[in-house]
């Protein structure tokens, strides 16, 4: 059994976390990020350290430290660092411009798509063939990056599609006669 939750949680200089019965807060440069407070696990905030430990005769206990605890450190690492997800287009005419909060993208439909970020999520086109989305709440950045990939996955004969940019894709061998 893992014990990610024995290890404590190191703030960086600059960010700071407050816990009250019902809500865990991290502030930091980038942002804040507030989350629910888990009845098993009981966490407190020790100088520049962040503690988990499990609270007992509660039945899951020991699934809720690890997770709270890898929960707490994503937050910590928003608000100092933030996420990103890259995607890449590969296709002939594909290709997506950032104006705003959308993303407009030609995926080789008879329309364009628009895609709007959340708030707190932000994205960005270096080239036509690349997206860059940045934000501090990990869940919501994977979240817009999956949304955006589904909208023409990858396929499996050619490789056409949106893609991570360390997604590898194996392409398949054609039918032959």
């Amino acid at each position: 059994m893992s014990r990610i939750g024995k290890n404590p949680i190191i703030l960086p200089a600059g960010v700071e976390a407050s816990v009250d019965a019902a809500e865990i807060t991290v502030k930091g440069p980038l942002g804040t990020l507030k989350m629910a407070a888990h009845p098993a696990v009981e966490v407190k905030v020790e100088g520049a350290k962040v503690v988990c430990a499990r609270v007992g005769g509660v039945e899951n206990a020991s699934a809720m430290w690890g997770t709270l605890r890898a929960n707490l450190n994503n937050m910590v690492t928003g608000v100092s660092k933030g996420f990103e997800k890259k995607l890449t287009l590969v296709g002939v005419g594909y290709r997506a411009q950032a104006q705003g909060d959308v993303v407009n993208l030609t995926l080789g439909f008879s329309h364009p798509v628009a895609h709007k970020m959340p708030a707190g999520v932000k994205v960005e086109t270096p080239s036509q063939t690349e997206i860059v989305i940045k934000g501090v709440d990990k869940q919501k950045v994977g979240q817009v990056a999956a949304e955006v990939r589904a909208y023409r996955s990858p396929e499996p004969y050619k490789g056409k599609g949106v893609r991570y940019a360390d997604e590898v894709v194996s392409l398949k061998e054609t039918k032959k006669k």
